[in-house]
């Protein structure tokens, strides 16, 4: 039975998050506790006790959620629960590398803090916009946003699962985007409450700051192969996730494509490592055959170890 285990991108976060693991798994409290030293400002205080509306700032959502996913990622390693694969969605891909041992926690939470200020500072406020749209499928998507962009940047940016994309652009073009969908028939198109518009066109000033600083990492061989975002194609080195994480900024996240991939690769157990149980929802809408846990709290974790150990 092959296992893998994906870790969750920029729309789970809550105050709270990672506190009673913490509380109850020394190897976690470890954790947080080099995650806050890597970044020279408490992680952990921000996760376990907010406010939410810092937490909710990108270049404090993309740590706190990557120093929560390695916490429990290291409580189920210490009890020898280890996957064959890893994924991750967006950000997720980061928490993976650590996992597979490809980054160290500190260089990794480093980065992400720096990505999500990138990205925040790459459109100004109010400029971008995402929406989701349910219904159709990505032919539909690309005809609408083509009939929407009028000069403006819209494209799809999470191609998460049978019916679900999620586009990003210029604001005005999403909302024309919005119209135009409802009226190819979508069952519902809405504007997300997000920070930036992610994975398009307008993150390339984005990916051009952080590439500099991913050429300055030291990337490790994996342990384990990783599916990633922008190819949907597992890699194995070190050379290999560098290049994948300097695309995948401002190119859509292949989301179905990868789980379809882990599929055929042989994989019948997904477990989400980190904060919500939102790819397990998705994964749910590409194969309900599938055995899902996930782990993000101490109930969570301890039905985990039921279920594999």
């Amino acid at each position: 039975m092959k296992i893998a285990f994906v870790f969750p991108g920029q729309g789970a976060q809550y105050p709270g998050m990672g506190r009673d693991i913490a509380e109850k798994f020394p190897v976690a409290r470890e954790l947080f506790h080099q995650a806050d030293a890597a970044l020279d400002f408490s992680i952990s205080a921000l996760c376990f006790d907010g406010p939410e509306e810092d937490l909710k700032l990108t270049q404090n959502t993309q740590p706190a959620i990557l120093a929560t996913s390695i916490a429990l990622f290291r409580v189920l390693e210490e009890k020898g629960i280890r996957p064959d694969f890893v994924a991750g969605h967006s950000l997720g891909e980061y928490s993976a590398l650590v996992a597979t041992g490809a980054l160290q926690l500190g260089e990794a939470a480093a980065l992400v803090r720096r990505r999500g200020r990138y990205m925040q500072e790459a459109v100004a406020v109010g400029v971008g916009a995402m929406a989701a749209l349910f219904g159709l499928d990505l032919p539909a998507v690309q005809s609408v946003c083509e009939r929407a962009a009028e000069g403006q940047v819209v494209s799809p940016a999470n191609l998460n699962s049978p019916g679900q994309i999620v586009i990003a652009g210029n604001r005005e073009a999403v909302e024309r985007a919005l119209v135009l969908a409802k009226d190819a028939g979508a069952r519902r198109a809405i504007l997300l409450q997000v920070s930036a518009p992610f994975h398009c066109a307008l993150m390339m000033p984005a990916e051009e700051r952080l590439s500099a600083d991913l050429e300055r990492c030291s990337f490790q061989n994996l342990k384990c192969p990783l599916v990633t975002n922008v190819d949907a194609e597992p890699i194995r080195t070190g050379a290999e996730a560098g290049n994948a994480l300097k695309r995948q900024v401002s190119r859509p996240v292949r989301w179905q494509e990868s789980i379809q991939r882990l599929l055929d690769e042989g994989v019948r157990t997904f477990v989400e490592v980190g904060p919500g149980k939102v790819l397990l929802g998705l994964i749910r809408s590409i194969d309900k055959s599938v055995t899902m846990l996930n782990v993000e709290d101490e109930k969570s974790v301890e039905n985990t170890f039921s279920a594999l150990l």
